[in-house]
């Protein structure tokens, strides 16, 4: 994607990882195994899996990544502003880059998951990661937020428009964590429910996306929710059958 005010979206194509998942589950499929893309399954000893969206911006002008800087830093101001505005939006674009119920037990302290809205540069605990150095042209963010059920499109979609905004609005992502479990940072949410509430009460991305799209997705993920709620999980068995 290109940003009329210059640079272009440096980030794989959406429909690529459509294609991925569509063709490695096939595949498994024929061979007579089944393959899924769920976050955390009820599986003995299997650790969450995320999907880290890396991202940089590139000049229309010369190709030159605009996040690169000779400076120690290891990240230009506008790749600042973009990874603040990644920050500020974070509460409420985690519906799109975790829109699954089953995604938000991945969130947990010490887990190299994140819990907060944090950066650092060589630390696997926070939600973005700064990679590269000084005149590094593979100088990037990594976003460790995203679960692999996301839906590409509006994963991708829902960073573009709030790191641009964070560049739009020169928004400073503060320092970088060197403890993340434990730096003061707005927590992500802890359940689908709670990032459903995020967007809906967001007027970025209300505007961004428009009211009727966020009042759709919001009412179709709060229709997940109440199937999850009605439905008797083993744990409830357990607790509550012997006992009362």
């Amino acid at each position: 994607m290109t940003d009329p005010r210059g640079p272009t979206v440096g980030i794989e194509p959406a429909d690529t990882m459509v294609l991925f998942r569509t063709a490695v589950k096939q595949i498994c499929n024929r061979h007579g195994y089944h393959a899924t893309f769920m976050c955390r399954p009820r599986i003995p000893n299997v650790m969450s899996s995320g999907w880290h969206l890396h991202q940089s911006l590139v000049s229309r002008k010369d190709s030159a990544n605009v996040f690169m800087t000779s400076e120690p830093t290891g990240l230009s101001k506008l790749g600042k502003h973009y990874m603040a505005g990644l920050l500020e939006h974070a509460r409420a674009s985690a519906v799109f880059s975790t829109p699954t119920i089953n995604g938000y037990k991945r969130y947990r302290s010490y887990s190299l998951a994140p819990d907060r809205a944090i950066w650092g540069r060589d630390n696997r605990g926070v939600m973005i990661r700064v990679l590269g150095g000084p005149d590094d042209k593979a100088t990037r963010l990594e976003n460790r937020i995203g679960e692999p059920a996301a839906n590409p499109y509006l994963y991708m979609a829902s960073q573009i428009l709030a790191g641009l905004n964070g560049i739009d609005r020169q928004l400073d992502p503060g320092p970088s964590a060197d403890t993340p479990y434990e730096t003061k940072a707005n927590l992500l949410p802890t359940s689908l429910r709670e990032a459903v509430f995020a967007l809906r009460d967001d007027p970025f991305f209300r505007e961004a996306l428009g009211e009727k799209f966020v009042d759709y997705y919001v009412f179709i993920k709060n229709a997940e929710i109440e199937r999850f709620q009605s439905t008797i999980t083993e744990w409830e068995q357990r607790e509550y059958f012997e006992m009362f």
